[in-house]
């Protein structure tokens, strides 16, 4: 298996590289509409509909817990479909999300706001809409990407290729990607990594369980040691929260067993919960 993530900038031409890659080797292409179908599926689609790559707002930042459930069921999606294996991602933080494993490939496309402005004129957008919905996006992006995941976008150190469109075709930048992708040094990092996507998928479903029931990230930490099984650790101020707790997870799809190591906080001695 392996995987492509593209992240773009608005008119650089990312979109249409991504499909042509995806094309030519043969992979799924997750695009924003296969992203959403399969959100619908898993019920969340409307978590990660709000996950636009725009900043949510100051309330939610600061006064509310659907930023981070939003999140946690957006990764949960994405990794669900990583684990199927070979699949171009477009956008959605995927590049991010996918970080740690060596079998992604992240491309970031870019181009000069001359040339992507252009580009867009051409498409029929007038001059000056066209920069202000460009600069708009950057802005937006950018934002989202901190708030999100606490990186600058326009760091090169969380891509493998950054290609600059000003002077490349598309069909040029779609044949050097999957010629990379082809080579034997690129997929022998793929070993091993269908199963930790799937782990991933279901401890980000977790997490977003146990926050929308009302119990605190900072608080319990789900881990998934293996397929099917949630290990739940942490504090809570009494036996009836532990209960729930292990209840809620049980309900998560995918859950087959909870190892509930729970505290009950009392007053300044733990006690832990038994099960």
């Amino acid at each position: 298996m392996y995987l492509i993530t593209f992240t773009r900038k608005m008119g650089a031409g990312g979109s249409e590289i991504a499909k042509g890659v995806a094309a030519r080797l043969g992979y799924s292409l997750y695009d924003t509409e296969a992203i959403e179908n399969t959100a619908r599926e898993m019920g969340f689609l409307e978590d990660v509909k709000d996950v636009d790559e725009k900043l949510p707002s100051l309330f939610e930042r600061f006064f509310s817990q659907r930023p981070e459930i939003h999140l946690d069921r957006l990764s949960s999606v994405i990794l669900e479909l990583a684990s199927k294996g070979n699949a171009v991602f477009l956008g959605r933080g995927s590049h991010v999300l996918l970080r740690t494993l060596k079998c992604a490939l992240h491309v970031r496309v870019t181009a000069s706001l001359e040339r992507r402005t252009q580009n867009l004129v051409e498409r029929g957008f007038e001059k000056e809409v066209a920069l202000k919905a460009i600069q708009r996006s950057d802005q937006e992006r950018d934002a989202f990407t901190k708030f999100a995941f606490g990186v600058h976008w326009e760091n090169p150190e969380l891509y493998d290729l950054v290609l600059n469109m000003d002077n490349l075709s598309t069909d040029l930048a779609v044949h050097t990607i999957s010629y990379i992708a082809r080579t034997e040094q690129i997929r022998a990092r793929a070993t091993d990594a269908m199963g930790s996507l799937a782990m991933m998928a279901l401890a980000r479903r977790a997490e977003a369980a146990l926050i929308e029931a009302g119990f605190s990230p900072t608080s319990l930490s789900p881990s998934v040691p293996e397929p099917g099984k949630v290990r739940l650790d942490g504090f809570v101020g009494n036996q009836s929260d532990a209960a729930k707790a292990g209840d809620v997870l049980r309900a998560v799809k995918g859950v087959e067993s909870v190892d509930n190591q729970l505290r009950i906080a009392t007053g300044y001695s733990e006690v832990k919960y038994p099960m």
